[in-house]
């Protein structure tokens, strides 16, 4: 199981999105390029911060460890017993 083509693109297009297009639209004052570098920034961190989770999902570090006994208790109440052999 990969990564999908569309989210990547689609959130990539988003920030993109919030990082040049936002900008281009601050209101003229004292403070625009102020006001720009924080839009960029906030943008490149948001998708980075996105991406990440999104690819940690792929290939996860860590699953869930359970006891025998859990295990057993899941397949009895989910009517799939475990068969042991």
């Amino acid at each position: 199981m990969g990564a999908a083509f569309f989210p990547v693109l689609f959130f990539t297009a988003l920030w993109g999105g919030v990082g040049i297009a936002m900008p281009i639209m601050t209101p003229k004052g004292p403070h625009q390029n102020l006001i720009r570098c924080i839009l960029m920034l906030a943008a490149a961190c948001c998708w980075l911060f996105w991406l990440c989770c999104y690819m940690a999902q792929m290939n996860p570090l860590i699953g869930p460890k359970l006891k025998r006994d859990v295990v057993a208790m899941i397949g009895r109440s989910w009517s799939n017993p475990i068969v042991e052999g």
